[in-house]
């Protein structure tokens, strides 16, 4: 029995899955590593611990499924993308905590960036946005404030990138990444497929401390694991979670739209060969590459979603457990006017606003906690809503379908919600894990294991589908109470 093995590095924590050829789970295990926030806005990693708990999800994956290593046939990776990590290439030492997506410290620098005039050029070459969230401002602010990686740097023995990078550095000792992870650093320029030497000239970073770009499903491989398990076993795919979870929902085809209820909230339409820059807050970004093909897309990345379910539990404790979520939809159909904003490390598309903060508004004293909770599950929908319009505006296509796939998803009741307040159907496929088995296929194209794209298609199955019956006058209604509520979210200071 052949599979490939699946590493899918998360925010909040690392899970490998076996899959077999028909994109089925063999097996899986999970471990969650710890947040840092040392100061109000910042968020860190630990990469040692994110390293030795990949290596434990994998052993522990193995033996769930009593195979051998032998029975592997190929490696595939997928990471939380703008995640920076620094290291010592002769040590293989972390030298600083990596620096996390959400983190904000580099707010003002981008500030900076902005007042100076390179807005446009780095939208231009990058199809980004200058915003704390990517991972050039955060590489510049290690460069200027760590005594170790100057040392290091100095020593021309510095090494730099994101979490991908990282892994398969300790699976290969290659130093290398992906277009799609390449496409979100901000330094990568999407038209010419390399780093761009005046993007790097303005953040002052050298180019040599940064990983050589490879396809996403790599015939020629990342490297092999050695001997650092009973087999040595070929790394061949690779990708951002968000571009893997596109890939993993068979949107293989122009105007295709998917959205992962995670950590945030990541909305991506496949716009084939044709890179479309965005007049509404959108990001444009490479989805992968396959050979000499690159594929593109259109992006809203939504910061908080899932993550404010996590702090309803461990930070106001009015959530016991996430079972609970349905019910409450279900016997609270209403808010009952109350809004929640969870604006709370700022907000991403398409409002790019990293100074807003999260906020609940429309309370009485006949409000509860289960319409709080009702409100941040709301939220969740209404975010994606936001994006969902300006995406189809941006594409010139009308969007009909959304795919979905994330935790969140388990929720039926928050999937009609996001049907009806978006007037769309949402499919829910068979196989939630999209994000994992998409960087699956992108390995197992790579060594053979599955032939093309269409026998990957053969085996794609939708297990429930969403359609909208909301009236139009009640959607209209909620959604300008929403613009009301974030609109304070993002003047909360002078409001």
């Amino acid at each position: 029995m052949n599979l490939i093995l699946s590493i899918d590095q998360g925010t909040t924590g690392t899970r490998s899955i076996l899959f077999n050829s028909k994109g089925e789970e063999v097996a899986k295990s999970y471990e969650e590593h710890k947040q840092f926030f040392p100061s109000p806005g910042w968020v860190e990693h630990d990469p040692s611990e994110i390293w030795l708990k990949t290596l434990k999800t994998i052993k522990d994956a193995v033996n769930v499924a009593k195979i051998e290593f032998s029975e592997i046939s190929g490696i595939g990776i997928t990471n939380q993308r703008e995640t920076i990590v620094a290291w010592d290439k002769n040590t293989g030492i972390p030298l600083h905590n990596a620096i996390v997506w959400q983190c904000r410290r580099t707010a003002g620098m981008c500030d900076e960036l902005k007042s100076s005039g390179y807005a446009e050029i780095f939208k231009k070459k990058t199809g980004l946005v200058l915003d704390p969230y990517f991972s050039g401002t955060k590489i510049k602010w290690l460069l200027e404030n760590s005594e170790k990686i100057k040392r290091n740097l100095a020593d021309d023995s510095l090494a730099v990138g994101t979490i991908d990078s990282w892994l398969i550095y300790n699976l290969t000792g290659n130093h290398v990444t992906d277009y799609s992870n390449a496409s979100r650093t901000l330094l990568f320029n999407i038209q010419t497929g390399t780093w761009d030497e005046e993007l790097l000239e303005i953040l002052d970073i050298p180019k040599h401390i940064l990983p050589e770009v490879r396809p996403s499903s790599d015939k020629e491989t990342y490297g092999d694991t050695g001997s650092l398990f009973r087999e040595s076993i070929p790394v061949a795919g690779n990708a951002g979670d968000q571009q893997a979870a596109l890939f993993g929902q068979n949107c293989f085809d122009q105007g295709e739209v998917k959205n992962t209820y995670g950590t945030g909230n990541f909305m991506l339409m496949n716009t084939g060969d044709d890179a479309i820059y965005s007049d509404n807050g959108l990001l444009t970004t490479i989805a992968w590459k396959l050979d000499d093909t690159i594929t593109y897309a259109l992006e809203g990345s939504v910061f908080i979603t899932g993550a404010s379910i996590q702090w309803l539990e461990q930070g106001l404790g009015i959530l016991e457990d996430k079972s609970e979520l349905p019910d409450i939809m279900n016997t609270h159909p209403s808010t009952e006017g109350v809004y929640f904003v969870p604006a709370f490390v700022g907000l991403g598309a398409p409002d790019w606003d990293p100074y807003a903060r999260g906020i609940i508004v429309g309370l009485t004293r006949g409000s509860t906690r289960e319409h709080v909770i009702r409100a941040a599950l709301e939220s969740i929908c209404y975010q994606s809503e936001d994006v969902f319009k300006v995406m189809s505006i941006d594409s010139g296509v009308d969007i009909s379908m959304l795919r979905v796939d994330g935790g969140v998803t388990k929720c039926s009741p928050l999937l009609q919600f996001q049907a009806d307040i978006s007037n769309v159907l949402v499919q829910k496929p068979v196989i939630t894990e999209t994000t994992a088995l998409g960087a699956a296929y992108l390995a197992g194209l790579a060594v053979g294991y599955w032939e093309n794209l269409d026998e990957i298609k053969r085996n794609f199955l939708i297990e429930q589908e969403f359609l909208p019956s909301m009236e139009s006058q009640k959607r209209d209604e909620l959604l300008d109470n929403w613009k009301k509520a974030k609109n304070r979210s993002k003047n909360w200071i002078d409001n």
